[in-house]
């Protein structure tokens, strides 16, 4: 099963970004280069703070590793999981 990213709306991550103890995977978005679980917990950076600066860059594509997939267009991810509802978190409001 794929999961998507918080992020950029890569839909290819291994894992899910928040377990389900609230930690993250620690796995890195090869789109945009957020690390879940290390970014967001340990460095307390949102999502949607690292979205804003990966957009203002210019949505490059982060893995020298691993190229992006065929037909990748960053905009049409955004505009997806954009349009999602927001996922609630566990025990908040």
């Amino acid at each position: 099963m794929s999961h998507v990213c918080l992020v950029c709306g890569y839909p290819s991550l291994e894992h899910p970004p928040r377990g389900t103890d609230g930690g993250g995977s620690l796995e890195i978005c090869p789109c945009c280069g957020f690390q879940h679980g290390f970014d967001d917990d340990d460095r307390s950076i949102t999502p949607e703070a690292w979205r804003a600066e990966w957009v203002t860059g210019g949505m490059l594509w982060w893995s020298r590793g691993m190229g992006a997939p065929k037909g990748w267009d960053a905009k049409a991810q955004l505009a997806a999981l954009d349009a999602k509802p927001a996922r609630r978190r566990k025990g908040k409001g």
